[in-house]
Parts: structure tokens; C-alpha cells; sequence
């Protein structure tokens, strides 16, 4: 399972290498030939925005697995372990509750997301707005994870990028 969970965030940090390389070359080769030449690809402008959405949503879930997301933490550092379990329970059931209603409101929008078409590409608007989908539902699974993890008493210190821990 450890190792299926490895190859699950290295596969979505390859894609945000891939997506960040697709979009610099995108708007890079645009800039050049739109100066250089006096001409353009419309497709790119249209589709390095599709990379960039795609970029944010995918980098979230890359961010909430490395404790990377920016957070208020003074008042949880300096409380009691007991306390501190029962605030970041609460703060990971809103995560969660926030990553429920990204998910229903996306597939509520599904169908007309999927009738309106990018005007260059032509490509249904739910390929864009669709990614709301997996990152609801990974940052949703690792809140819940947590949120149960620190009610049960399994979770009792808060993790940082770098590896410290606050007791």
C-alpha cells in the first residue's frame, strides 16, 4: 500500500513537471513568434491557461501530502496536546467539509461544464473545470485520514516540510 501511494504522488509530481514545461514552452514559443515573426498560435494561450488550472488544483494535493499549505499555527503550538488533537481535528473536518462541497458543486456543474466549448480549442470546458474532482477527492481522503488520526490519538504532533515536529 506504502508503495502504491509513493507512485501515486510521483506520478502527479511528474505531471506538474510536465504541465509547468508544457505551459512555459507554450507561452515562451508564443512570445518569440508573435515578436520575432508577427504571427502567434491562438491554441497555445488557450492552453497554457488549461495547464495552469490544471497546474494549481494538482499542485494543492502535491502541497496538503508535504504539509506545504500556508496555515495559522501560533495558537496550536502553544496549547496542550489534548487541545491541540481537538483543534486540528476540527481544522481537518473543515478541510474536509470544504474539499465535499468543491466536489458536489463540480459535478453539480458537470453537464453544462460539458456542453460549453473552448473557443479555440474546441475542447469541452469540463476538461478544465474537471480537475476540481481528483484534487477535492485526494485532499478530502488525506483530511479525513488526519481528522481520524488526531480524534484517535494515532496523529499527537504537527508534521512541517522539513520533518520537525511541534510537540
Amino acid at each position: 500500500m506504502k508503495q502504491l501511494d509513493r507512485w501515486f504522488f510521483r506520478a502527479i509530481d511528474i505531471a506538474l513537471v510536465g504541465l509547468l514545461a508544457a505551459m512555459t514552452l507554450m507561452v515562451f514559443g508564443n512570445v518569440v513568434l508573435r515578436y520575432g515573426f508577427g504571427s502567434g498560435l491562438d491554441f497555445s494561450e488557450e492552453m497554457s491557461r488549461f495547464c495552469f488550472v490544471w497546474l494549481i488544483f494538482l499542485g494543492s494535493v502535491a502541497a496538503m501530502r508535504r504539509n506545504l499549505h500556508m496555515g495559522f499555527d501560533m495558537v496550536v503550538v502553544m496549547v496542550r496536546p489534548q487541545v491541540r488533537r481537538v483543534l486540528l481535528t476540527i481544522a481537518n473536518g473543515l478541510i474536509l467539509a470544504c474539499c465535499l462541497l468543491l466536489l458536489v458543486g463540480t459535478l453539480m456543474q458537470w453537464h453544462i461544464n460539458a456542453t460549453n466549448i473552448a473557443p479555440v480549442t474546441g475542447m469541452p470546458m469540463s476538461w478544465l473545470f474537471g480537475v476540481a474532482v481528483p484534487m477535492s477527492l485526494c485532499v478530502g481522503i488525506m483530511a479525513a485520514i488526519r481528522m481520524v488520526g488526531y480524534a484517535t490519538g494515532r496523529l499527537t504532533s504537527i508534521p512541517t516540510p522539513h520533518g520537525e515536529v511541534h510537540e
